[in-house]
């Protein structure tokens, strides 16, 4: 039979072979969900047999990893910005740079009582990261997929905020059933992915993550178009809108802001240095 450390040794090289990124890591991350247990707690168990039906198992995981389905998909479950969310093939899976906007977002914005608006909630860590830190929000959250919003209200549940969150199926490019004025803060990551870049995309992007969430199947701008024009409408005196761009996207995406009357315009970088948090302010 074989212990936990032949197992995860056989299967590094196994996914190595296969092109998969931190294959190490990946087979002991595998391995630890099949057994329910901690990563560092393999390093316990390593003289540990593995049982045939583990065995079993722990192969079907590793040949779904060797074909390139996200390992967060194959577990379930993804950490951001401290907390615990549900993933599944209807939501993107999420990124660190997307801890950078709600960073941004909470740096920024002190107010307790502020009424925010997620534009494109997807798995709701936007939502849920801010119902966690601000005291008395209001928040409504917006996806046009109801498989994301079910998504999103179980991982409400799950991290305890489910009644700090109105979920809300809506495509953000008709009319949305607001009054003007009705928010201090407009967040969203948008599908910004062009045409012509997506098929490009690594195969774990392309061939699992959902579409929708990653591209417009146009110029990789037009929800920035769609969201600013509506922001202006929707947001109060001196309220802010808030986005993840992608790279190159910074300038084209100011222009858009700027035409629709947003000002004091700010660009924040990433860890690797590229633009990826813009925020404006409504004259």
């Amino acid at each position: 039979m074989l212990t936990i450390l032949e197992a995860v040794k056989l299967s590094a090289n196994y996914l190595q072979e296969k092109g998969i990124e931190s294959p190490r890591l990946n087979a002991e991350l595998l391995l630890a969900h099949l057994l329910d247990c901690k990563r560092l707690d393999l390093y316990l168990l390593y003289d540990r047999p593995l049982k045939e039906n583990e065995v079993v198992l722990y192969r079907e995981l590793l040949k779904k990893r060797g074909s390139f389905v996200p390992l967060q998909y194959l577990v379930g479950k993804v950490e951001f910005y401290g907390l615990e969310f549900n993933v599944d093939s209807s939501v993107l899976i999420p990124r660190p740079e997307t801890e950078l906007l709600v960073e941004t977002v909470i740096e920024e914005n002190k107010n307790p009582n502020l009424r925010i608006l997620d534009v494109g909630t997807g798995s709701g860590i936007i939502a849920v990261a801010f119902a966690k830190i601000f005291e008395q929000p209001e928040l409504f959250a917006l996806d046009v997929s109801d498989a994301a919003l079910e998504n999103a209200k179980k991982n409400a549940i799950k991290n305890n905020v489910a009644d700090r969150i109105i979920f809300l199926q809506l495509d953000t490019r008709k009319n949305l059933p607001f009054e003007d004025e009705s928010f201090d803060i407009i967040v969203s990551n948008p599908p910004y992915i062009s045409k012509d870049e997506f098929p490009k995309l690594q195969t774990e992007l392309r061939v699992f993550e959902p579409a929708i969430a990653l591209t417009d199947y146009s110029d990789g701008l037009s929800f920035y178009r769609t969201i600013s024009v509506k922001a202006a409408g929707l947001l109060k005196s001196k309220g802010k809108v808030y986005f993840e761009v992608g790279k190159d996207q910074s300038i084209m995406v100011k222009k858009i802001m700027e035409g629709n009357g947003f000002i004091n315009i700010k660009i924040k970088k990433d860890f690797q240095e590229i633009d990826r948090v813009i925020s404006g302010e409504k004259n």
